[in-house]
């Protein structure tokens, strides 16, 4: 299997933002998508009070981030699970509520670098993308099995895809030729399909259709739309969630649930907002963060990051 590079996205700025929250002995940053070990590593050699509960649903991701973080094998747990499961996780491991919980979401860097776990379209490989690959449905099921309507539905809801008809049309026409196995034979389906002048902007062609295909095999928006307000009810008074976002449906979510939770349930005519109606959460960011130019620069997927923060201010009711 090739080797995997790791370049944590916006690691300082992540790190400015929980360490606040970890100042104390004893308290507890879950980081809910491990992936290498990046973010995870900064936080425990800057927040030496801290506690870190690793989470990733992706075995060869965890086996490599402990080796990573072996130096710290004293205030590091590490679990195989989904970051919905955060709460169950948490309860499994005795642990209250915690000071910080970081989601770092979309497809890691070793999952892309690794060219066997067919993420990348850049190279020919099985079409796989599951991020736990020891369960589930891959990426060539779902081609070779999906109704046109279902694939056409994923194409233009999950990946923006202006042709996703098309290429639905073309996937099911396909396949009965030949059943899809490899990414090489889906990009070039998709350059036939997709016409000349979409493909000269945008980024790469099969870009859109991939996301698309790696979101469904894994449920990433279904268990994000679960994982977002587990992870709010999880933390303490003082306690932070960080969301750093790769793409639009991500990010939306994301802002909802944040503008939700950090808004007065009371009547806007009130004089005085009672405390029962006053938000529990206040937003720590404004708007979405970007990475900086410089950061772009020298770690590309930066590109399309947006981080979004909260801090709980005081406890439910």
């Amino acid at each position: 299997m090739s080797s995997p590079a790791h370049v944590p996205v916006l690691l300082d700025r992540v790190v400015a933002l929980v360490a606040p929250a970890l100042a104390e002995p004893g308290s507890v940053l879950v980081d809910a998508t491990l992936g290498l070990g990046g973010h995870s590593e900064a936080v425990l050699t800057r927040c030496p009070q801290a506690h870190v509960v690793g989470v990733d649903r992706d075995v060869h991701a965890l086996d490599l981030a402990r080796k990573r973080l072996e130096p710290f094998a004293e205030r590091i747990t590490l679990v195989h699970a989904v970051y919905d499961e955060i709460p169950e996780v948490l309860a499994e491991h005795g642990i209250g509520p915690v000071q910080g919980i970081l989601f770092d979401l979309g497809v890691s860097s070793m999952q892309l670098d690794v060219r066997e776990r067919g993420f990348a379209y850049a190279e020919d490989a099985p079409l796989d993308m599951r991020m736990n690959d020891t369960t589930g449905m891959t990426a060539a099921e779902v081609l070779n099995t999906y109704p046109a309507e279902d694939l056409a539905r994923i194409l233009r809801t999950y990946g923006e895809e202006k042709f996703s008809r098309q290429i639905a049309r073309a996937v099911v026409r396909e396949r009965e030729a030949e059943p899809f196995s490899s990414s090489a034979r889906l990009v070039e389906l998709l350059y036939d399909v997709i016409p000349a002048p979409a493909r000269r902007t945008g980024g790469h062609p099969a870009k859109r259709t991939f996301q698309a295909l790696r979101i469904e095999v894994n449920d990433e928006l279904g268990v994000l739309r679960r994982a977002i307000p587990a992870a709010l009810d999880s933390i303490d008074v003082g306690g932070r969630v960080v969301v750093m976002s790769y793409h639009s449906l991500e990010d939306r979510m994301t802002k909802q649930v944040f503008a939700e939770r950090t808004r007065s349930t009371a009547p806007v005519d009130l004089p005085v907002v009672p405390e029962a109606h006053q938000p529990e959460l206040k937003l720590i960011t404004r708007g979405s963060e970007k990475a900086t130019a410089a950061e772009i620069a020298e770690n590309p997927r930066a590109a399309s990051v947006r981080l979004r923060a909260v801090e709980r201010i005081r406890r439910a009711a």
